[in-house]
């Protein structure tokens, strides 16, 4: 009987462990993946200003309209930069999330 009650505890010790490195791996994702988003948010912002202020010191509508076009085709292609940049990101996170349940996982699954 006493030998079941350590095995219990022992297991029971293992998955709190295991839960506590998920949590962690599952925290420090999310911080990058906040950071990341954070310094694309500034990084926008800056170059809308800029780009404004580019619009607003325009002598002709044709100077206008190509810094506006400019503008797009820069927004654009970081955008599709930093949605595939996210989307590892995510990745990683879902991989790096599991690796800790995956021992557990091994322990609990039937052999065949």
């Amino acid at each position: 009987m006493l030998k079941n009650v350590e095995d219990f505890q022992k297991l029971g010790k293992e998955n709190l462990e295991t839960c506590m490195k998920q949590f962690d791996t599952v925290s420090k994702g999310w911080q990058v993946i906040a950071t990341e988003y954070a310094d694309y948010a500034k990084k926008n912002f800056e170059t809308g200003t800029a780009t404004l202020e580019k619009l607003i010191g325009a002598k002709s509508l044709d100077k206008a309209i190509e810094v506006q076009s400019d503008f797009i085709k820069t927004a654009y292609e970081g955008f599709v930069s930093q949605a595939t940049k996210m989307g590892e990101l995510y990745t990683n996170l879902a991989k790096e999330s599991y690796k800790p349940i995956e021992g557990m996982m091994a322990k609990v699954a039937p052999a065949k």
